[in-house]
């Protein structure tokens, strides 16, 4: 498939690239070859290749959220040079 030079144009414009003449037709011919290499796998026979989403068997590894106690946080708290209110640090009102 030969693209032309108005079609190399257009991918230019969306790719938002400014190509001189002489690129346009060194591109065009480098976007002709990609997509004939990408037409051969049109070939290709899959009839009987079952669809997958990827090859390596690896799942999503989930944990648990568990509630665990900080002994630190009483002396984080201080270090806060913000005043404390019920155990938290006080901030100017958001609204």
């Amino acid at each position: 498939m030969k693209l032309t030079g108005d079609e190399v144009k257009h991918i230019a414009k969306l790719a938002r690239l400014r190509l001189t003449d002489e690129e346009v037709a060194k591109f065009g011919e480098q976007l002709s070859g990609i997509l004939s290499n990408a037409r051969m796998l049109e070939e290709v026979d899959t009839s009987n290749v079952e669809p997958i989403a990827q090859i390596t068997g690896l799942r999503n590894v989930t944990f648990t959220d568990e509630v665990q106690p900080c002994d630190l946080a009483d002396k984080l708290l201080e270090q806060s040079p913000m005043p404390l209110q019920d155990h938290m640090i006080k901030v100017k009102n958001v609204f």
